[in-house]
């Protein structure tokens, strides 16, 4: 069994990794650790765990060094100080932004974790810096076309999310009274995502001096993301499709859908769904997600499969929720 520990264990990618963990057939959990509700029960802050977990289990103040594995989920910009308490052997899975662009700290060789662009490169390392959640459903969107260094033009994207995109921390955007019956953008241009996201897309093509365009917004629902990308293209939609369908066809959580699509399909699940149409010159990819699954905690489940030499979809085949 692998013996996981998870840092930062009270927000919303916690509860998911737990969820997700507690029902894993080859994982057990070790120990999680929060500094602010360290001796309290765990299933007092994730209430749906009652049962699912050790009844007992409480939040420890310091990470059990026999573990096999480390999720940090502590939040941006807390990475490297809690790094520098784990020891080199143990694994390190980080689910925030801290490693994805700058990739090493200290003895660390950080891995961007995206399974359907790094797998082999994910089997072979020890340490994964987890992607965002709108990095990943946009990067899935407009990938295919660059592994086969097809996109020469501007790439114009807008994406919506839920409020749990913005952690568990009360905010004025993210308060209740706020969100419901709204709708706003935020970071036009500038969302901190936008900058691995470049570095994937300028990565791969090299020589693309094209500029991205990216308009978030903030939606009123849960959770979820729902990302529009275009971009010039002189192929057919068959041609388009097929590129899709032939690229995603050895990954089993990207799906690519003939028919319109919704968040709603994906929610409570690791899947990313996309559906691809052509207007005049113009290629458009609708792509789907869970923020907090295939954009976060499911994500990461899927890189430490990868890592452990399990099948990818190990402990992910989960139900989406309709209604």
């Amino acid at each position: 069994m692998i013996k996981i520990s998870i840092i930062g264990g009270t927000g919303y990618t916690a509860g998911e990794l737990i969820r997700l963990i507690v029902n894993h057939p080859y994982s057990n959990i070790n120990t999680i650790v929060s500094s602010s509700n360290f001796g309290k029960l765990v299933h007092l802050t994730h209430k749906d765990l009652l049962g699912d977990i050790n009844n007992n289990m409480k939040f420890s103040k310091y990470l059990d060094k026999e573990t096999d594995i480390v999720f940090l989920c502590s939040g941006h910009g807390q990475s490297r100080k809690e790094l520098s308490n784990i020891p080199d052997n143990i694994k390190v899975i980080d689910l925030s932004q801290d490693l994805r662009l700058e990739n090493k700290f200290r003895n660390r060789n950080f891995v961007y974790g995206l399974p359907e662009l790094q797998r082999k490169l994910i089997k072979k390392s020890n340490n994964i810096a987890n992607p965002g959640c709108f990095a990943t459903c946009i990067i899935l969107s407009i990938l295919p076309l660059l592994i086969k260094r097809l996109i020469n033009k501007s790439i114009h994207i807008s994406a919506i999310t839920g409020s749990t995109g913005s952690g568990k921390q009360c905010s004025d955007t993210n308060h209740f009274s706020w969100r419901n019956n709204n709708i706003s953008t935020y970071k036009i241009f500038t969302h901190q995502h936008l900058q691995e996201i470049k570095k994937v897309i300028y990565g791969i093509q090299k020589n693309l001096s094209t500029d991205i365009y990216f308009v978030p917004y903030r939606g009123n629902f849960s959770r979820g993301i729902i990302s529009t990308m275009y971009t010039y293209s002189d192929l057919s939609l068959k041609e388009n499709k097929n590129i899709y369908k032939e690229y995603y066809s050895d990954h089993p959580f990207v799906y690519v859908s003939d028919v319109d699509i919704d968040v709603k399909q994906v929610i409570n699940t690791n899947k990313c769904v996309l559906f691809i149409s052509k207007q005049k010159n113009k290629i458009i990819v609708v792509s789907v997600l869970d923020n907090l699954l295939k954009g976060a905690s499911g994500q990461a489940i899927q890189n430490m499969n990868i890592m452990f030499n399990l099948n990818e979809d190990c402990g992910l085949k989960l139900k989406s929720s309709r209604f």
